[in-house]
């Protein structure tokens, strides 16, 4: 008795309950109108119309995001420009930008970039400076040098580093997740975080509400501050109609004493690191870095913290300058974050700029394969020019419509030249982009339009790295537990699936 009224009295059950009313009040509200039904119909198209007008004038958004509005829209008259209005916006109330604007005046105050960094990667390479100058002016973080970066092909590999890294901080501690789940991997990180709160470390860790709604239990915040570890929990999650909703932290930030950071794809739950296997084995990758690259993570970190708290940081507190006794690889790294609240989609620009700039090779792994029309152009285009375009995705999804979509576009990649494969075992979460022996990527950001528009993501961009070596390698090896599509079988489909698979196509901005 007391597991079903516990069951009952749940926060998933209690949200379920909310939408339910909310979703009654409507069918109500429609009820008591049908007396006055023209009117009530002719209001909404009316909506319906001019939100129509407003999207299709509007320059801003992405003409495949336009069109699957617009077509929801003349498929629901009534109701399409309603929705739209609750959940399509990426506008924000004068509040919310005015925050977006001070955490933009924190990075450009805190993470002044180095001309002299610039002009030698411009030397070097014209194509990398050009890249450079875009993530500095668009997601106001600069290159660095003098450090290191270490590249993980699992989540194992990174779990290890991560503990061994958390036991050697002295000062604070800072971590950002999408996702954390009870288990051997959080309880063996948390046991390390209160532990080191005991002896006087600083110790803040934020994730998403939206991602832990499921893994975590209500006011688990409170379980973490009686430990003395500060927490924040990121737009919690209302079951009310509100576009915030859609806006979510999915990135992975570790910073140590503002010496060594964390990032990829790897979040805080035991089926990353293969103790709890969901789609089969678990693919992914992580890097760590050394040197001023992770005063970049630090100050991400602290302006999100500070745009959830509503509180201004003492960013200074947390500046440290690096030893000279840090190990120095050469290469350069540019750690950088993209905020779905402004309309630069930096994320997604940062792939399209490598894409487009490959010589030899572009190398990708993506968990979700769900373009929009010009990355999946500047894919196309690559191959068409003799680019080696190669794509891992998974064989073993997690979720299902999502596969759908993401296979719905092998078609036209393979028929322009695109490789793609399958990771066979099981479920490939890695993003990462490795690109002609000079460039690689590592961070959060998928290849769809979540990630692309809606979600806060990081990543660190670098360029003549040793890890990026590691990476190429790490790559050509996993192609050998992959199997590779081959353009028969993407045209073999009856001709339903092909029609189901055009419709998922069109709506594919909107899941």
């Amino acid at each position: 008795m007391k597991k079903v009224l516990k069951s009952l009295l749940s926060r998933t059950s209690m949200i379920a309950l909310a939408i339910l009313v909310q979703v009654a009040v409507l069918v109500l509200m429609i009820t008591q109108f049908s007396n006055y039904y023209v009117w009530f119909y002719g209001v909404c198209y009316v909506i319906s119309i001019v939100v129509t007008l407003w999207i299709l004038n509007n320059s801003e958004l992405n003409p495949t995001y336009k069109l699957a509005w617009i077509v929801a829209i003349l498929l629901f008259p009534i109701f399409g420009g309603l929705f739209y209005l609750m959940f399509g916006r990426s506008r924000h109330n004068r509040m919310i930008r005015r925050s977006v604007s001070l955490e933009n005046q924190s990075f450009r105050a805190f993470l002044k970039p180095d001309p002299e960094i610039l002009e030698e990667i411009t030397e070097q390479n014209p194509d990398a400076g050009a890249q450079v100058r875009y993530l500095q002016r668009y997601s106001n973080c600069p290159a660095c040098r003098n450090g290191s970066a270490v590249y993980f092909p699992n989540g194992e590999s990174k779990f290890r580093s991560l503990v061994e890294e958390l036991k050697k901080a002295e000062r604070f501690i800072f971590l950002e997740y999408f996702i954390i789940r009870e288990g051997v991997m959080w309880d063996t990180v948390l046991d390390i975080l209160a532990q080191k709160a005991r002896q006087g470390v600083e110790v803040r860790v934020m994730y998403d509400d939206m991602g832990c709604l499921f893994t975590l239990p209500f006011k688990y915040s409170r379980r973490l501050e009686k430990m003395g570890i500060q927490c924040s929990v990121f737009n919690s999650f209302v079951p009310f109609l509100s576009t915030l909703m859609n806006n979510r932290d999915h990135r992975k930030i570790v910073v140590i004493d503002g010496k060594v950071a964390f990032t990829g794809g790897v979040n805080l739950a035991d089926e990353y690191i293969n103790l709890s296997p969901r789609f089969g084995k678990w693919k992914d990758a992580a890097m760590m870095i050394r040197g001023d690259a992770v005063w970049n993570f630090t100050v991400m970190f602290l302006s999100l913290w500070g745009f959830e708290r509503k509180i201004t940081e003492d960013y200074e507190k947390f500046r440290v300058v690096q030893e000279p006794d840090e190990p120095q690889e050469g290469g350069y790294v540019l750690p950088y974050s993209d905020n779905p609240l402004d309309w630069e989609p930096v994320g997604r620009n940062v792939y399209l700029n490598l894409i487009s700039r490959a010589k030899q090779y572009v190398y990708i792994n993506t968990p979700y394969l769900i373009p929009d029309n010009e990355v999946l152009t500047a894919l196309c285009n690559a191959a068409k020019s003799g680019v080696d375009v190669r794509i891992i995705t998974p064989h073993i999804p997690d979720k299902k419509l999502v596969y759908m979509v993401t296979r719905a576009n092998y078609e036209v990649l393979v028929r322009n030249g695109v490789k793609i494969y399958e990771f066979i075992p099981g479920f490939n979460h890695a993003k990462t982009v490795v690109c002609d022996d000079e460039y690689g990527i590592v961070g959060t950001i998928n290849f769809d339009y979540r990630s692309f528009y809606m979600h806060f993501e990081c990543g660190a961009w670098l360029f003549r790295c040793p890890a990026i070596g590691s990476m190429r390698d790490e790559y050509l090896m996993s192609l050998l537990q992959c199997r590779q599509v081959v353009h028969a079988e993407c045209r073999s489909s009856r001709w339903y699936v092909r029609a189901l698979n055009s419709v998922l196509n069109l709506f594919a901005p909107l899941m």
